[in-house]
């Protein structure tokens, strides 16, 4: 074609190049904004189309949006921990197919052994072409029903190697150029014992579908030149904007410490998370050489599992409105080497390792409480959880139920904010949601008896911290399998600043024949019968601040609610009447 300068083609290509280097303010929210209506349109596709309760009613999935080279533009949170764990993964499948990447592949991924979380959660990842480029990707990470490995469900506390917990699932192509790969896809799904698991994978490739949809569609509108140019503009503003956060946090080194209780194994084993947090200016490093080795247990974690809780954890303690891509997370530095219980080795078990993010937190908060009071939270409520699953005799179908309405404690207080009631883990972060009972009596053969927030729970202080819950239910099949898995009832949620610990979790079983069964936090019970009552107490968060100090308006209508007895009123905050 002729480059004639006279020629009127060539010149509004020369402006339009000229255009391509100008960053316009107004169309940097809008590609903000868009790519996180995306991940909230992925989200909502997610949520209305799976099957599984621990999807569809618990949202225990992330959706997320990346370049062409892995790089995060943004995320749907429902579960922070697995959203900052698809980028590395991303980056991971790009290097692992070299280039073989073509236009209708779609991708899945669980290994652990190659930057992913935890088995369970399974990931599908479908790159994004534009005028025949690769130039995103979209994906979906969802926590499955049943992976494989040796225990139904997915949890086996009794595990001391990958293969005995799931179905290891390394980068692979299940649809390659738009076409099925049946041979590839049935593999994997003799593997796992739920139908419904496939079901939900299918949903998961359609969420990805509608995030290149919608990513097609907005560089059709503006250009993949002008996306290009403000993708590097919005991380760099938003690496200034973490940098600083950072630059408010005093220079200096900062050291924490977290505890984990039984490795599943050992009866009173316990290991130490150790963080030394460096801040220097406006970069910020989390070292753990200093954490334990890596146990002979399923309790362990991986690298990424471990660094998403480090990242979610300082979230909680930044301005909220920083954007969720690439620039928040480059100024953070993380080593953990590996061989410790947050890194462990090939081929240790590590399906526990996501529940290392509360003492992962606390350590944390620890560290940095003394130079940044008014950011961070007491502590909070430790997980202890349930998952049962059996054979419904009404339907006679299998079910798993992860307890997640038994399992959501209370959060830790602030300066001048009560913790949040009922929120559940500090990974999640109030992302999870609690099953709605008569979806819990439908997709399950168990008999709600009773869920309330648990009076005098929270721990006391100038604020209070959330509320835990009391669940109680009748299991309504026979031969039913327990799996437990936590920490939350070794140690209560820690107090900041004079404020008082939250109330320990536990979990009890009453056999129909009277016997009762108290599950050690990491355990397997087999053949508990129909007609066993189950009981749980999820706890408190810690307070903060002198309890003495807490407004006696509130105090007495709190009273009055239920949520503290006169008796503790009295007692803890001095309230006389």
């Amino acid at each position: 074609m002729s480059r004639k300068p006279h020629r009127k083609p060539v010149a509004k290509a020369k402006v339009k190049a000229k255009a391509k280097a100008k960053i316009d303010p107004i169309l940097l929210s809008v590609y903000a904004r868009t790519f996180k209506s995306i991940t909230d349109e992925m989200s909502i596709s997610v949520q209305k189309t799976t099957r599984s309760p621990i999807l569809c009613e618990a949202k225990d999935f992330v959706t997320g949006l990346y370049d062409a080279q892995g790089n995060m533009l943004e995320q749907t949170e429902n579960l922070p921990i697995l959203a900052f764990s698809l980028a590395p993964v991303c980056k991971y499948i790009i290097d692992y197919f070299q280039g073989d990447i073509s236009e209708g592949d779609v991708i899945f991924h669980n290994d652990v052994f190659s930057m992913g979380n935890q088995n369970n959660d399974v990931a599908v990842y479908r790159p994004i072409f534009f005028e025949g480029k690769l130039v995103a990707w979209s994906a979906v990470k969802g926590h499955q029903a049943d992976i494989g490995g040796a225990v139904k469900g997915g949890y086996n506390p009794n595990a001391k190697e990958v293969w005995q917990e799931a179905l290891r699932i390394p980068p692979v192509k299940v649809v390659e150029k738009g076409k099925l790969r049946k041979d590839v896809w049935d593999l994997i799904f003799a593997n796992i014992r739920l139908d419904i698991v496939a079901h939900d994978m299918r949903a998961q490739m359609g969420a990805c579908t509608v995030g290149e949809r919608r990513m097609v569609a907005l560089l059709k509108k503006y250009g993949l030149g002008s996306f290009e140019s403000h993708k590097k503009a919005l991380f760099e503003a938003t690496r200034k904007m973490m940098e600083a956060e950072i630059a408010k946090i005093p220079n200096g080194a900062y050291e924490g410490e977290g505890m984990v209780y039984f490795d599943g194994h050992h009866e009173g084993t316990k290991f130490a998370i150790r963080v030394r947090v460096l801040v220097e200016d406006k970069r910020i490093t989390f070292d753990y050489a200093k954490t334990d080795a890596q146990t002979n247990g399923f309790v362990n974690g991986t690298f990424t599992s471990s660094a998403s809780a480090t990242v979610l954890t300082l979230l909680q303690m930044v301005n909220p409105d920083i954007p969720h891509n690439e620039g928040m997370v480059q100024p953070i530095r993380i080593n953990i080497p590996e061989g410790t219980i947050l890194n462990a080795s090939y081929p240790k078990a590590t399906t526990f390792g996501n529940h290392l993010c509360p003492p992962n937190a606390d350590a944390i908060i620890r560290a940095l409480a003394p130079v940044m009071p008014d950011r961070v939270t007491a502590g909070w409520n430790n997980l202890l959880c349930s998952l049962t699953t059996g054979i419904d005799p009404e339907k006679n179908e299998t079910y798993v139920d992860i307890g997640f309405m038994g399992l959501k404690g209370g959060s830790g207080a602030m300066l001048g904010t009560d913790g949040y009631d009922h929120i559940g883990m500090i990974d999640a972060s109030g992302g999870l949601l609690d099953q709605d009972y008569e979806m819990f009596e439908q997709q399950t053969p168990h008999l709600l008896q009773k869920h309330e927030y648990l009076e005098d729970s929270a721990g006391p202080g100038e604020w209070r911290g959330g509320l835990g819950v009391e669940t109680i239910f009748t299991i309504g099949s026979d031969d039913t399998q327990l799996v437990t898995f936590g920490d939350g009832d070794f140690e209560p949620a820690f107090g900041l600043f004079g404020g008082g610990e939250g109330t320990l979790n536990f979990i009890k079983l009453l056999y129909p024949d009277g016997r009762k069964v108290v599950p050690r936090n990491k355990d397997l019970i087999t053949g508990v019968p129909k007609g066993t009552i189950y009981h749980q107490q999820a706890g408190g968060g810690g307070g903060y601040g002198d309890p003495k100090k807490r407004n006696r308006a509130q105090l007495r209508r709190e009273v009055e609610d239920g949520i503290i007895s006169p008796a503790a009123a009295a007692r803890l905050y001095g309230l006389k009447d």
